[in-house]
């Protein structure tokens, strides 16, 4: 059996029952297409979504559908998205498009982030956790009050953390909390990752902006300042 003859099979096994003309409901927003252009998919996830049609009569896939456009424009003709270039690369992701992914991932868009920025982060150690951590702490202090803020320190060497050292001593028998970020070995500098710290919350639905601690906040020993920032959460 041809490899065509083998794709034919596996495309019928998916979409045995679609009609040439095919209308969908994705999410409440409508979609025409083709029996042809859904058969362009090896996506079984795609498949096992067209079960369900609404009242109209149409296929229903639980889905937000502001941009699955995009996805039936590339299986028409191989155009790949100028527009919401994240957003379609997160819905090829969901229906598991695979060649779609890999030709989006070639992208500035989508190779800034994945390759450099997200290869970054990897790099420094219990990131994801301490982006928790510092939306917790915001979130208590928050109440009958405007803004609430989050000590950060963020070191980049060994160096910078021993140039620390002593002033996170201090906050400790103070019994205050400081968010610590760092040391990492990858060429970003400490500004890159705060500003990939602010990126990150702000992708949450958060308010948020940093600058260098206060000394009203807190006063950090000599040689330590360029080490100790604010990040201001703001509420309303």
């Amino acid at each position: 059996m041809s490899s065509l003859e083998v794709a034919l099979l596996v495309h019928c096994f998916l979409y045995p029952q679609l009609p040439r003309v095919v209308e969908l409901n994705v999410g409440g927003t409508f979609y025409t297409t083709t029996q042809v252009t859904l058969r362009k998919l090896s996506s079984r996830k795609l498949a096992s979504m067209l079960h369900y049609k609404d009242a109209e009569g149409r296929f229903f896939i639980d889905r937000p559908g502001t941009h699955f456009g995009a996805i039936l424009d590339y299986l028409r003709s191989d155009q790949l998205p100028t527009q919401h270039i994240p957003e379609v690369y997160r819905e090829a992701q969901f229906y598991e498009i695979t060649h779609l992914v890999k030709q989006l991932e070639d992208m500035p868009q989508i190779f800034g982030e994945q390759v450099a920025r997200q290869q970054f982060l990897q790099r420094v150690p219990n990131y994801s956790e301490n982006l928790q951590l510092m939306v917790r702490l915001a979130r208590a202090e928050a109440v009958a009050a405007r803004c609430s803020s989050v000590l950060v320190c963020a070191v980049h060497t060994e160096d910078d953390a021993a140039h620390c050292a002593e002033s996170l001593r201090v906050l400790e028998a103070d019994k205050r909390t400081v968010v610590q970020f760092g040391p990492w070995k990858a060429a970003p500098v400490i500004r890159d990752l705060l500003d990939s710290v602010r990126m990150d919350i702000e992708a949450q639905g958060y308010q948020v902006a940093y600058d260098y601690c206060s000394k009203k906040t807190f006063q950090p020993k000599q040689g330590a300042y360029e080490y100790f920032y604010t990040f201001l959460f703001t509420w309303w």
